[in-house]
């Protein structure tokens, strides 16, 4: 009995230190560029994009294409770092191990 009330205890403190996590996470940002540096993308590990800056060259493109395909790249950047930094902040709370729906 001894052993599964230590055991509760600790699955406790884990998901009150991954709680702490995705918290401290959800205000932390990433940016990414894309474009030669022509669009900026700021995002948090919460999945917000705070901000987005575009360069007046490159608004001036005549190619709406290369415009909106720069801003995909520098999305899909700064989300992919988000995840890998939710991924790689969590794996140190679990020591490695993969929860579903948590990373």
């Amino acid at each position: 009995m001894a052993n599964i009330a230590k055991l509760m205890k600790q699955a406790a403190a884990m998901q009150r230190n991954m709680q702490q996590m995705q918290d401290e996470l959800a205000s932390r940002t990433v940016e990414a560029e894309a474009g030669g540096g022509a669009v900026k993308v700021t995002v948090t590990c919460g999945y917000e994009v705070t901000k987005i800056e575009l360069s007046p060259a490159l608004l001036q493109d005549p190619d709406p294409e290369f415009v909106a395909g720069a801003i995909k790249a520098a999305m899909n950047q700064a989300l992919q770092k988000v995840s890998d930094t939710t991924r790689e902040e969590m794996g140190r709370l679990t020591g490695g191990m993969s929860l579903p729906g948590l990373m």
